[in-house]
């Protein structure tokens, strides 16, 4: 299954440390991240778990929950929460799917529907394509889809600033620009035109082509 920006994510129950959850269910009205893990115990893994803990309140902040996801059983998920904690200072506060039959990575593509078997005996290499970001809308639908190679750990900074571009342009009509920051100048959308636009912006807006609209950032 490939899946687009847009989409509808896949609903699924599966268990993870916080208990059962039906994914939908458990959005609700917030946003969410979904983040997968090849494996328990890899080393890059284990350092982003650490940081994502670590700026969990950002998140929290802008009212998007946090999920994480590997395929490895509950008990493994115990031990290796203890070494992040150890090595990163900070220990998994969200909670972490197991899935041992992979159910949730191939219904969102991140191994082939052919893959079964015992996950232990799987190997990082094996799992290589888990090492997935979605970030879900209060809609249910995916916004943003980020895959990265093992030996990068993933920018959930860049995350953070993705949410932050995504939550203004939901709810005004901008889009924003390259590299830009909370707080930056913004582009009105194209599909807005110049008469409604007026009425949104009456001091006008720098035009440097009449299809690039800047204009500060809407508060709100």
């Amino acid at each position: 299954m490939t899946l687009a920006i847009n989409d509808l994510a896949p609903d699924f129950e599966v268990g993870t440390t916080d208990g059962t959850i039906r994914f939908h269910d458990w959005i609700g009205d917030s946003w969410a991240v979904l983040f997968s893990h090849p494996k328990d115990f890899t080393p890059v893994c284990t350092t982003e778990l650490g940081y994502m803990a670590r700026i969990k309140p950002e998140f929290d902040r802008r009212g998007v929950k946090i999920i994480g996801l590997s395929v490895d059983p509950l008990d493994r998920h115990a031990g290796w929460a203890a070494d992040i904690e150890e090595t990163q200072g900070h220990a998994p506060n969200f909670p972490m799917i197991a899935d041992v039959d992979y159910t949730v990575s191939k219904l969102y593509g991140m191994l082939p529907a052919p893959v079964s078997g015992d996950p232990t005996k799987r190997t990082p290499a094996d799992n290589q394509t888990v090492r997935n970001v979605f970030v879900v809308g209060p809609d249910k639908k995916i916004k943003l889809i980020l895959i990265y190679p093992m030996t990068t750990g993933r920018n959930f900074d860049e995350v953070l600033r993705v949410i932050d571009s995504l939550q203004l342009t939901a709810k005004h009509k901008v889009a924003t620009p390259v590299n830009w920051q909370q707080g930056d100048d913004v582009i009105i959308a194209g599909s807005v035109t110049d008469e409604d636009a007026r009425k949104v912006y009456p001091e006008g807006w720098r035009a440097p082509k009449p299809y690039i609209r800047i204009v500060p950032q809407p508060k709100g």
